[in-house]
């Protein structure tokens, strides 16, 4: 590991080197003159884990076209969605399944190593193509159901139930 003594550059080398970290979030929080709320700690602390991810309008109005009132996944529609959010810098199918689930909790659930492991019993891989983490989640979701069914738990409230229960059944720790 090379400290800057050792390299010793120019006052010009150092001031011409251009920052591209977060670089839209990073102008955003440069620029603010307000004063700090919760949600400007939350847009700070995103930036900082590099969790940050702006959703273009296209996926913003898809995600928007889900019923917040219906009963049952309209396959096409998620899978169209799914492939948007993936395809955006800094989401997973975890973080994608997230913003589902708030968009619906009654036809989508968070995709969770903890709940994956109650349902499938073995550690959840993510599959690397985007069809296969469609058809990844999608298969998820009916499992899901199916255990739903089996133990009467509502559908709504599954992931947070399953994700609970876990943490007392599997005292393994679980790998990110």
């Amino acid at each position: 590991m090379k400290k800057i003594q050792e390299h010793n550059p120019s006052t010009d080398e150092l001031l011409n080197l251009e920052y591209k970290f977060q670089p839209e979030l990073t102008e955003k929080l440069d620029n603010v003159k307000s004063d700090f709320n919760q949600e400007l700690i939350n847009e700070i602390v995103l930036w900082k884990t590099n969790r940050y991810a702006e959703l273009n309008k296209e996926t913003l109005n898809l995600i928007n076209k889900i019923d917040r009132r219906a009963e049952f996944i309209d396959s096409a529609l998620t899978g169209e969605i799914l492939m948007h959010l993936l395809k955006t810098k800094g989401i997973r199918l975890p973080m994608a399944s997230t913003i589902l689930r708030f968009r619906n909790p009654k036809i989508y659930q968070i995709i969770d190593q903890r709940v994956y492991r109650m349902i499938y019993g073995t550690e959840m891989k993510i599959k690397t193509n985007l069809n296969d983490n469609i058809i990844q989640y999608l298969d998820y979701l009916t499992e899901l159901r199916n255990v739903c069914d089996l133990y009467q738990i509502p559908f709504s409230e599954s992931d947070r139930i399953l994700y609970e229960y876990d943490k007392i059944m599997n005292l393994e720790k679980i790998k990110y």
